[in-house]
């Protein structure tokens, strides 16, 4: 199994780790820059609306709301497609191989979020925000890895993959089903109607993208009215692109990957990570920390992750559900379940949605996504880089 993905896993891996370090740059200039002299025009430039349209058909948000509602709806496409291709061709297609990552994603998902209600049980209004530290952040994560080189086996990094892929699902589901406003009927019927006419696509096998771009983008405006997050227009788009196995020629999903995939990696991505990794840091000090909602993200991200990992997928392994990745031991699979704890661009993203009508919590989901996610990046890569491989 391992030997058949390996070279489409290989570009995937490559792609993903580059944009990682991306990512990492983005963040420390939007750091810089927010809490320098041009900081006032950094967060006016964000929140100016700006009108996309003609004459007076169109839609006017602010340049943060398109980032985060408009561009990100490609990249939730993007990450479906990852999904979709997986299930039906990749890692997660065998269900032997797929069981160790999908028990450590449900734990990476579950203990992270109960500490987090733990620490805001008695306070209703931040605890909505349980989901942030369960995201991981793959590109991120696959970035560390890729500095730590043959270290690391190929066997963990598809494990990781696929075990962050399985978590921007559960993401996906969250987000639809928890963070979505008042539903609007009209808008929710038009985008029933526009998915079914993509799936009728998808059934008479139509090959050319256009088509679905064109429902799809109008999948996109009914669903930003319809009270549910418009992301996931780009999750029940992607559903309908056309994937057999027994096309062996032609692919429009791998088509659409590998067109997209640098766009989103080197685009996108970093983009959302400068618009929303912003944060003063005046006045900050250790017992920032401490308050709720920061300590409840830093909390599930750093121990979280790496306990529900870790314990979820050693006692399905000792119970012999599923068996630990060839090549590797137990040192360099904690570091792995570790690195989990990289929760960054998803994570900021539930966070702005947790908390869309208590912005002032905002800075404290910045301040304990980016310091739990760097404890998760040093602790987990030197564990894995001063313990042996055998």
């Amino acid at each position: 199994m391992i030997r058949h993905i390996t070279n489409s896993f290989k570009w995937f891996f490559k792609l993903e780790a580059a944009s990682g370090l991306f990512l990492l740059f983005s963040a420390i200039i939007a750091l810089i820059i927010s809490n320098s002299n041009y900081a006032n025009l950094y967060f006016d430039t964000l929140n100016q609306y700006l009108f996309i349209g003609i004459n007076n058909v169109g839609l006017k948000l602010s340049v943060l709301h398109w980032i985060n509602d408009a561009l990100m709806a490609i990249f939730f496409f993007f990450v479906t497609l990852e999904i979709k291709r997986e299930f039906i061709q990749g890692e997660l297609s065998n269900i032997k191989q797929a069981m160790l990552p999908i028990i450590g994603a449900v734990g990476g998902m579950l203990v992270p979020a109960l500490i987090y209600v733990a620490i805001n049980f008695n306070d209703t209004a931040t605890l909505n925000g349980w989901a942030i530290p369960s995201a991981t952040d793959i590109a991120f994560s696959l970035g560390v890895l890729s500095l730590l080189g043959s270290r690391v086996p190929l066997s963990l990094k598809v494990f990781l993959t696929a075990l962050a892929i399985i978590d921007d699902l559960g993401a996906i589901l969250i987000i639809a089903i928890f963070y979505s406003g008042d539903l609007n009927i009209k808008y929710l019927s038009l985008m029933l109607v526009s998915f079914i006419i993509l799936l009728i696509f998808n059934k008479i096998n139509i090959k050319r993208f256009l088509p679905y771009l064109i429902v799809g983008i109008l999948l996109w405006d009914f669903t930003h009215n319809s009270g549910i997050h418009a992301t996931i227009a780009g999750v029940l788009l992607a559903m309908t692109i056309p994937h057999r196995k027994k096309n062996k020629d032609f692919s429009l999903l791998i088509k659409l990957e590998h067109a997209i995939s640098p766009y989103v990696a080197f685009g996108i991505m970093p983009l959302f990570a400068f618009a929303n990794a912003g944060v003063s840091l005046d006045g900050l000090s250790f017992s920032s920390l401490l308050n709720k909602v920061p300590l409840g993200i830093l909390l599930g991200l750093f121990v979280g992750k790496q306990i529900g990992v870790f314990l979820f997928c050693y006692i399905s392994i000792k119970l012999k559900f599923a068996q630990l990745p060839t090549s590797s031991n137990w040192y360099n699979f904690y570091g792995v379940g570790v690195l989990t704890g990289i929760g960054f661009t998803m994570s900021l993203f539930v966070g702005n949605l947790a908390f869309v009508e208590n912005i002032q919590y905002i800075d404290g989901v910045k301040i304990g996504v980016l310091t739990g996610s760097l404890l998760s990046t040093l602790f987990g890569y030197f564990l894995i880089l001063l313990t042996p491989n055998k």
